[in-house]
């Protein structure tokens, strides 16, 4: 390998990989766990094998940088109103046949093009007037080192760190990711273990396992039921999320029931909206608190009431805050009628 590559590839801490015979290694961020032969890349397309070392080579290959709202995330209970300069790289480690983000997601990351540093991409945050930094669009894992560097420098700098993510990391890796302050995570739900047309190589319990590990360490989660029609939204499938949602998560924790449309490859017919308000009650029924229907244009279905006394607390139109009305005392916000403590993280910018 020439000088020249490896001064912009980023070399793993030994902690992210283990080594194998004959130089071949197990990379350990996600847990997909890929065993790597020297010169073979993961699933992930970002990291490599390279004499017997794990190297990050889609370090600083930013696809897309773009001051955004948080809602749109989507992040209900964190930051209210505030904007994240959101960033996103190249590839995936689940190629979901639905992606909206195909384009990126599908794709390798072209490692001869221009790399942005953490420092760069800090300074824009700062200079957007941006509250936090959020890692989106494709699969943040795919930029893991990365996200190591930049959100520390990121915190220091006084902005709050966030991923919007399919929540699919080891518990070691996690723990790295959580010490560097990430502590806000939207994760999608793809699906359940009955699943066999699309993503069913994967262990769908571990998103639900990780996300209790958020929590346990002061995090914020918010989990995002993308409803695929004729996929993921059979009744079997629909019940062991929601039961998995209460067993690790509790009723405390939001959930986006959001609506589905056809893209990339998979063709089956929009989310019936029936279905989804069918889903969502369902939710309800069962005792969780926070229950949006996402992906629809309709405010009502974006709309935060007290759980316990009804009253109107939060409403949203097109991922903006256009009414808040809660008592703050510290860090903890409740109801001004009833007094009940709302589950919401970070400060309401009210500016914006």
């Amino acid at each position: 390998m020439s000088k020249t590559i490896t001064n912009i590839y980023k070399r793993s801490s030994k902690d992210l990989y283990e080594e194998l015979k004959d130089k071949r290694i197990r990379c350990m961020i996600c847990e997909r766990r890929c065993v790597l032969n020297p010169g073979s890349r993961g699933v992930c397309r970002n990291y490599m094998n390279i004499n017997g070392e794990l190297v990050h080579i889609g370090y600083g290959v930013v696809s897309a940088v773009e001051s955004r709202p948080i809602e749109i995330k989507p992040f209900f209970h964190y930051w209210p109103n505030s904007t994240a300069l959101t960033f996103s790289g190249y590839g995936c480690n689940f190629y979901c046949p639905w992606c909206q983000n195909h384009f990126l997601s599908f794709s390798d990351p072209p490692i001869e093009s221009k790399r942005i540093s953490p420092e760069d991409l800090v300074r824009e945050a700062v200079i957007n007037g941006d509250e936090g930094l959020n890692a989106s669009f494709n699969e943040p894992a795919t930029l893991y080192d990365y996200m190591l560097d930049l959100f520390e420098l990121g915190r220091r700098h006084g902005l709050y760190v966030s991923l919007t993510t399919n929540g699919y990391y080891t518990l070691s890796s996690l723990k790295k990711l959580i010490e560097t302050g990430a502590d806000g995570w939207s994760i999608d739900i793809k699906g359940c273990p009955k699943m066999r047309r699309a993503i069913a190589s994967i262990d769908h319990e571990i998103i639900f396992r990780n996300a209790r590990y958020i929590l346990d360490n002061n995090g914020h989660v918010e989990m995002v039921y993308l409803v695929v029609t004729n996929t993921n939204d059979f009744k079997e499938c629909v019940e062991w999320i929601i039961d998995q949602h209460l067993k690790y998560l509790g009723s405390h924790t939001p959930i986006h029931i959001n609506r589905y449309y056809p893209a990339n490859y998979w063709r089956e017919p929009p989310t019936p909206i029936e279905r989804l308000i069918s889903i969502a009650e369902y939710a309800r029924k069962n005792g969780l608190e926070y229950v949006y229907i996402g992906n629809v244009g309709d405010p009502e279905y974006e709309t935060t009431r007290c759980p316990r006394c009804g009253k109107i607390l939060v409403r949203r139109r097109w991922y903006r805050v256009t009414y808040f009305n809660l008592d703050r005392e510290g860090e903890t916000y409740r109801c001004p009628r009833c007094g009940y403590k709302i589950n919401i993280k970070g400060r309401y910018v009210s500016y914006k």
